[in-house]
């Protein structure tokens, strides 16, 4: 019985044991191997300090605005409560679409045919796929001589498969959605609008361009529809005899005329500008701190990986 009792605790002092060698067998390996350790981490650690050190600063401007839906384009649904069953016999439907005029201005700034326009429009194809870096001392932009030659104006790029020598409309809409972010807040509803590049002027001087653009897409577009509603209704309106109906057309008349002049003198059509974007004076990216100390890390895990690895194959051997 004695013996029985004994003999759990000598497999547990056995496989203590065991352990113990498994470990100082492990800590062998290591010190044997250590200074292959520090070699491949001192590698990396200068790989990831050079790589930190090459890459250019680049500076993030952002403007916060808050939608103005009081600016919504054409009063429909605000009267299909009042006049909508009546409205229903003669064949017309009020409402609004569901979703509201800021959120389809945030899809737009960030569609491709907006992007492609805005581009376009303030030129920024050289300064948006050309550029690498700025210099402070001048205020001047570098540029990919690969890429595009300044003094002749052109690009000089070896296009791509399938692609021009100048970027085309995809590509810059690439680059253009990494550079630019509408980010609408979940608790208060403001709405930051947000651009990323290398001069923190030209970051700044997007942000403002962005606003206008949009604000100016937003009206034009709401003038549009206000302008179709009212020759729809007029239409209608002589269209029919029933005094009841007439009343329903000439309220809804009225209220687009309203809704007309209201986008007309509004330069903050859709989004109302709460704090205006500033030229930023400290570097957005890249956080050379953290690449220095993640390169260095990565370089002695696997450095540490390989060292552990080829002494247990040998072992095993």
């Amino acid at each position: 019985m004695s013996d029985q009792k004994n003999q759990p605790n000598t497999n547990e002092i056995r496989h203590s044991y065991d352990d113990e060698i498994d470990l100082v067998r492990l800590f062998s390996i290591v010190w044997k191997g250590k200074w292959v350790i520090i070699a491949v981490t001192l590698v990396f650690a200068i790989a990831s300090v050079s790589i930190a050190l090459y890459l250019p600063d680049e500076y993030k401007a952002s403007a916060v605005v808050q939608p103005n839906e009081s600016g919504g384009a054409g009063k429909l649904s605000s009267l299909a409560g009042q006049f909508g069953g009546i409205a229903s016999l003669a064949g017309i439907k009020l409402g609004a679409n569901d979703s509201s005029d800021a959120v389809i201005a945030m899809e737009v700034m960030q569609s491709w045919g907006f992007a492609e326009e805005f581009i376009s429009r303030h030129d920024l194809a050289v300064p948006l796929f050309g550029a690498i870096g700025w210099e402070p001392s001048t205020n001047t932009l570098r540029l990919d001589e690969d890429l595009y030659n300044s003094q002749k104006k052109q690009w000089i790029r070896e296009a791509p498969k399938g692609k021009t020598v100048q970027p085309t409309s995809w590509e810059l809409y690439q680059v253009f959605k990494e550079r630019v972010r509408v980010e609408q807040s979940a608790e208060t509803g403001l709405v930051t609008v947000s651009v990323i590049h290398y001069s923190p002027q030209i970051a700044k001087k997007w942000v403002d361009l962005l606003l206008e653009d949009i604000n100016h897409y937003m009206k034009n577009r709401a003038l549009d529809e206000t302008q179709r509603n009212i020759e729809y209704l007029e239409q209608q309106f002589k269209n029919t005899s029933y005094a009841e109906l007439r009343a329903v057309f000439s309220e809804l008349i009225q209220e687009e005329h309203k809704s007309k002049m209201l986008a007309q003198v509004s330069d903050e059509y859709i989004f109302k500008t709460i704090s205006k974007a500033k030229v930023p004076e400290e570097r957005h990216k890249p956080n050379r701190a953290v690449i220095a100390i993640v390169g260095t890390l990565l370089g002695g895990f696997l450095s540490l990986l390989f060292i552990l690895s080829l002494g247990l194959i040998r072992y095993k051997d």
